[in-house]
């Protein structure tokens, strides 16, 4: 695509990489095909390559975004199904992420919407406030039907039982490699998932220590960034990058990290950038590219173990497990955004379950971070598409490797849903998922 910067445009290094961008693009329009939006909405302002002229008009001009730029640009889900369909290999996710900055910085939005983004930067990546934030919006929830919009959202989104209580194992703390030490590595504890699903960290933590890797929690790491960050907010959301790589990175120097695992594929995508969001920041920019260097999703880190799925006695609950019939929902983060498509499914494949997948895989189920809050009406048609896609499998339990599709696809269907590594701690000695009933140990098995 022909582009018209002036030099002094190009001075700025953000408007630099756009415009490298933008110039990678030919319009061929095969990106129209697999953009979520744009399946349901049919308009090319809601496809990448509609969104890419946007981009390029609002950057060229050197203009504030206008209130049309901003409607389909808050439309896009990030979800990054047209980088996978990019024969040009045009990098979507930091073109949008620098339109997004740009609209934070020079549009003013409507009251309710700009109080609204605010509020959601100032509580979703601190779980002390996130945790009493869910339980005043649990103790409304039988309201949401008398409102419409985002407040109807964000109560039906609120789990009915309150938030869980927070578990010992989220503390800074060591958790010791049960016999030889095989690796050492850090878990991003996050912040909305040890709030909603605390049992993803435990189960991560069950896992990886009884196959002999110790698990650093480390003091000072919190939010990945990625909802401010995708909310435009770049300040907020490079405060939380660095303390995370100052957190990471006083482990790794004391006694090396084997990896950085993340147990949430939308924090995994903006950890693995981190190279790219500092790279023109002399104090940070090797030290993130460093930290994105280690980081692996925990499918990825477990793929590298020899996993040992506990024997089974015939005739018990856990001999069963191969007729479990596992749907494996791949979020958009790890197959768009990590680029890891088979390592999960071989992961669950391996312990003895029956792994299937729907059709349209590819296609968002509209949780995308925020975008079920800002975009309730698109977000509802994407997860009424999923949920449908996912029961037309009949399976047993759905697998995901994101607090945000688990957290989504359980307001959609009654079908259980949880994270993949609930499945392989079952598979190989830890407790049966909750969610699948009366939790239990396997016969023979330890702690």
């Amino acid at each position: 695509m022909k582009t018209s910067f002036s030099p002094a445009q190009l001075a700025d290094p953000d408007v630099r990489e756009s415009e490298k961008i933008l110039r990678s693009c030919v319009h061929c329009g095969f990106c129209t095909a697999t953009c979520p939006t744009y399946v349901l909405l049919g308009d090319e302002l809601d496809s990448p390559r509609g969104r890419i002229y946007l981009i390029k008009t609002m950057l060229e001009e050197g203009r504030p975004a206008d209130e049309k730029t901003v409607k389909h640009l808050d439309r896009c889900l990030s979800c990054l199904s047209c980088m996978t369909t990019c024969p040009s290999d045009v990098h979507y996710m930091h073109l949008v992420d620098h339109a997004r900055k740009h609209i934070e910085d020079t549009y003013r939005r409507p009251a309710l919407d700009r109080y609204l983004r605010q509020l959601l930067a100032m509580v979703l990546p601190y779980p002390a406030i996130f945790r009493v934030a869910l339980l005043n919006a649990s103790m409304a929830r039988p309201l949401a039907p008398l409102f419409k919009g985002t407040l109807r959202a964000m109560l039906e989104l609120a789990p009915k039982g309150g938030p869980k209580p927070p578990s010992p194992v989220d503390r800074p703390q060591t958790h010791a490699a049960r016999g030889p030490r095989r690796g050492r590595v850090a878990l991003l504890a996050g912040c909305a998932q040890q709030v909603l699903a605390p049992e993803i960290n435990e189960a991560t933590i069950r896992l990886l220590t009884r196959h002999g890797v110790e698990v650093v929690i480390a003091e000072g790491a919190g939010c990945c960034g990625a909802l401010t960050h995708h909310m435009g907010k770049e300040a907020a959301a490079h405060r939380s990058v660095k303390a995370n790589i100052d957190a990471w990175l006083n482990e790794h120097r004391r006694d090396p990290l084997d990896a950085i695992v993340i147990n949430a594929s939308g924090c995994g995508t903006t950890v693995k950038d981190y190279g790219f969001m500092l790279r023109e920041d002399e104090a940070y920019a090797e030290k993130a590219a460093t930290v994105a260097a280690l980081t692996r999703d925990i499918t990825e880190y477990l793929a590298t173990l020899d996993l040992a799925p506990s024997a089974a006695a015939p005739g018990t609950q856990e001999a069963a497990r191969a007729d479990l019939a596992v749907t494996y929902h791949s979020a958009c983060s790890m197959q768009h955004g990590q680029k890891l498509t088979t390592q999960p499914k071989a992961l669950l494949t391996a312990a003895g379950f029956s792994v299937k997948e729907p059709r349209e895989g590819h296609l968002c189920c509209g949780s995308a971070g925020i975008y079920n809050i800002v975009q309730p009406e698109i977000s509802k048609q994407l997860k009424a598409r999923k949920v449908k896609n996912l029961e037309r499998t009949r399976p047993d339990v759905i697998a995901t490797g994101n607090i945000g599709c688990i957290t989504q696809l359980r307001t959609g269907t009654d079908i259980p849903v949880c994270h993949t590594v609930e499945l392989l701690d079952w598979a190989t000695g830890g407790p049966k998922p909750a969610v699948l009933g009366r939790a239990e140990r396997p016969l023979g098995a330890t702690a």
